[in-house]
């Protein structure tokens, strides 16, 4: 087994893609950019991994807007920044005059996230790989 690199912490790491029709983005973003796009089952929904052309480097993710929790928010990108504790940073992050819009929250065997909003009204998230 390769050993696993973990991204830098304050680096951007991940990037996923929220959207309606997920088919359509797989088809546009295949063509246009040349992304291998493979699902993968998150028990309840799948989620669409992002691969580079020629490397299969994972870059990002894809999945379904479906449900209430996603009423009222338009398809968007969302960036992910690397962090060394996510419960810290989203504590801190509403000191310094942010919001928390998801709490951390746990993703079986990956890592742990949080969606956050600065006091500027910008919205990000911060991650927290579950490797060592």
């Amino acid at each position: 087994m390769a050993e696993q690199t973990l991204p830098a912490t304050g680096t951007f790491c991940w990037t996923e893609l929220m959207t309606r029709d997920v088919e359509k983005a797989k088809k546009f973003y295949s063509s246009l950019i040349g992304w291998k796009i493979e699902g993968m089952d998150m028990g309840g929904f799948t989620y669409h991994l992002l691969q580079t052309p020629g490397t299969g480097e994972q870059v990002g993710g894809m999945m379904q807007m479906e449900g209430p929790k996603f009423e009222g928010i338009p398809p968007h990108w969302m960036p992910y920044i690397a962090v060394d504790n996510i419960d810290a940073c989203a504590k801190k992050a509403v000191e310094l005059g942010g919001k928390v819009k998801v709490p951390p929250t746990d993703i079986p065997n990956i890592g742990r996230f949080c969606v956050i909003e600065d006091p500027t009204g910008a919205v990000i998230s911060l991650y927290k790989s579950a490797g060592k």
